[in-house]
């Protein structure tokens, strides 16, 4: 019969993980199966990477700096028009 235990870790200097459980006996055979997180993307990074991209969203940070390009509604008008 196969158990599973799931632990997490931290890879340590060099490489070495260990998995300390009262769960493993020693000298029981076992097998290992390393699944490694991959890190959250930056979402500004992301949105920044590409140029054209890069450019539309320096436009619109420069134009939302001017307050005659603002929209101003009031909570009331946003609940009628969104319904919410």
């Amino acid at each position: 019969m196969i158990n599973g235990i799931k632990q997490r870790s931290v890879v340590g200097k060099d490489g070495k993980i260990e998995i300390p459980s009262s769960e493993l006996p020693e000298g029981a055979t076992i097998e290992i199966i390393v699944l490694v997180e991959s890190p959250e993307p930056d979402e500004t990074e992301y949105l920044l990477s590409d140029p054209t991209n890069r450019q539309h969203l320096l436009e619109a940070i420069e134009s939302a700096k001017n307050p005659e390009n603002l929209v101003v509604i009031s909570a009331e008008e946003w609940h009628e028009k969104y319904r919410v």
